[in-house]
C-alpha cells in the first residue's frame, strides 16, 4: 500500500500516513479525499477510491514548527548520498566532532561519509585528520520532513507542498 499526504482543513500539510490509515479517516468521516491514485479499494459491501491526498474536516492547531527528524536515511537524502569529505558515494554517517569528544547527535554535526574517509578520520576532528569538509552540514528546511518521510514524493502531492513553502 502507498502513503497518503494529510492536509489540515486549511490545506497545510500535516503528516504522511499509510493508505490504510487514510482510508480509515475517510470512513470515519474525519477526512475527505482530495486526490486518489486511480485504484479502487473493495470490501464486501462497498468500494472507494484509494486516497493519496486527504484533507481533515477540522482544523488541527500545530503549536510548533515541525522539524525534520534526524535519521540515516534523512542524512543521506540531505547530502545526496555523497561523502562530505571526498565527494564519493557515501555508505555511512560520521560525526564531524566525535561524540566521544562532546559532539552532539544534531544535524549540524552529522554528515554522510564513505567508508574510506570514515576510517581515515576515526575519532578525530577533520582538521586533526588532515581532511576538509566539502560543505557545512546544516539542518534541512522546515517542509523537508515530507521529502524524508517517503522515498519518492508523488506528483499528486507537489501542488499542496508548493503552496506550503
Amino acid at each position: 500500500m502507498r502513503s497518503a499526504l494529510v492536509l489540515n482543513a486549511t490545506y497545510e500539510p500535516l503528516s504522511v500516513v499509510s493508505a490504510r490509515r487514510a482510508i480509515c479517516l475517510v470512513l470515519l468521516d474525519k477526512a475527505d479525499i482530495v486526490a486518489d491514485d486511480g485504484t479502487q479499494i473493495h470490501s464486501e459491501r462497498m468500494s472507494m477510491s484509494s486516497p493519496i491526498v486527504i484533507r481533515l474536516r477540522y482544523v488541527v492547531k500545530v503549536p510548533y514548527h515541525r522539524n525534520t527528524a534526524m535519521s540515516r536515511r534523512a542524512v543521506f537524502a540531505r547530502d545526496n548520498h555523497k561523502c562530505g569529505y571526498c565527494g564519493n558515494h557515501a555508505d555511512s554517517i560520521d560525526h564531524v566532532l566525535p561524540r566521544s569528544r562532546g559532539g552532539k547527535n544534531v544535524w549540524e554535526n552529522v554528515i554522510a561519509a564513505c567508508r574510506a574517509c570514515n576510517l581515515r578520520k576515526r575519532d578525530r576532528t577533520p582538521e586533526e585528520a588532515g581532511m576538509k569538509l566539502s560543505s557545512v552540514p546544516r539542518a534541512p528546511r522546515e517542509m523537508s520532513w515530507i521529502v524524508y518521510a517517503v522515498p519518492r514524493v508523488p506528483e499528486e502531492w507537489k501542488p499542496y507542498l508548493a503552496e506550503a513553502s
